[in-house]
């Protein structure tokens, strides 16, 4: 919401490229649509001077960010060349990717690392046919400090998380968030974008917050089951086993509640960010109604 205002977009691009362009025109945003696009919506994605950037905000770490950059690309390149002849004896010209991941999650992680598709195949091999990385920024507040010097906007939103973090831990979670909101307008963090859209700043942090405490809870309390399970095997193999059911049963009735809100496959994929495939496979095991 933030960064789909085009100057505040660029100014991001900017930090993380170090270039520096001044015409917020010349950034094309073409953002994957839900509507359009089968199932396939990212945060944002646009393209200027010939190159195509991908940008995820996660709060938990995705090793497979690189398979959902991916799908995402290669729905982007298709859309572009639908009109063109891709059989034909003349090459195309596409504009170069660029895939980053902004984190600014609970968990302690590096300012930056480097994620490969390479690191999901089953077989590791000295040469592979197909190869993605992505950059992931640490973003939240005190980590890379000289990016959030360079984009002011990147800076305040930390702050803005932070404080959101904080007050949560000694008020209710409504109020946590009026008071980083107020704290942050007289300050001047964020103030413009804040007074202009409270409300739904307001109600989009306690769903991201909620969301974020519900899952890690979840997977808290499937790593106590499944040691539990795994203890009464005595085998280090029961220990995974029993984790793997834990965290399975826990993940089917997030998918159930998801499924009773009349939420589609899609949109549960999102939220619990898990790939589609596999809720459907949890919910064809448990016995879930999809519709």
């Amino acid at each position: 919401m933030l960064f789909g205002d085009r100057e505040r977009l660029l100014k991001l691009y900017n930090a993380i490229s170090g270039k520096n362009y001044q015409e917020p025109e010349a950034l094309e945003i073409n953002t994957l649509d839900n509507a359009i696009y089968i199932g396939m919506k990212n945060d944002l994605s646009f393209i200027i001077d010939e190159q195509l950037s991908l940008y995820e905000h996660q709060s938990t770490v995705n090793p497979n960010m690189p398979l959902r950059f991916l799908f995402y690309i290669s729905d982007l390149y298709s859309g572009m060349t639908k009109e063109e002849n891709i059989y034909g004896k003349k090459a195309l010209t596409i504009p170069s990717p660029c895939f980053v991941i902004f984190y600014n999650g609970a968990e302690t992680q590096p300012d930056r690392q480097i994620l490969h598709l390479s690191d999901l195949y089953a077989v590791k091999t000295a040469e592979t046919g197909l190869e993605l990385t992505a950059v992931m920024l640490n973003v939240n507040r005190d980590h890379n400090q000289e990016l959030m010097e360079a984009c002011k906007d990147l800076k305040d939103y930390a702050e803005y998380v932070d404080r959101v973090r904080r007050y949560a831990r000694d008020y209710p979670l409504s109020e946590a968030v009026d008071r980083a909101i107020e704290e942050c307008i007289r300050e001047k963090i964020l103030q413009e974008f804040l007074e202009k859209n409270r409300a739904e700043v307001k109600k989009m942090s306690i769903y991201e917050y909620d969301q974020e405490k519900h899952i890690r809870m979840e997977r808290e309390e499937a790593w106590e089951e499944g040691m539990q399970a795994g203890k009464s095997e005595g085998l280090k193999e029961g220990i995974k086993e029993g984790i793997l059911r834990g965290r399975n049963t826990q993940l089917s009735e997030m998918i159930r509640k998801k499924l009773d809100k009349g939420k589609d496959i899609s949109q549960i994929a999102e939220e619990l960010e898990e790939d589609e495939t596999r809720i459907l496979e949890l919910i064809r095991e448990w016995g879930l109604k999809e519709d």
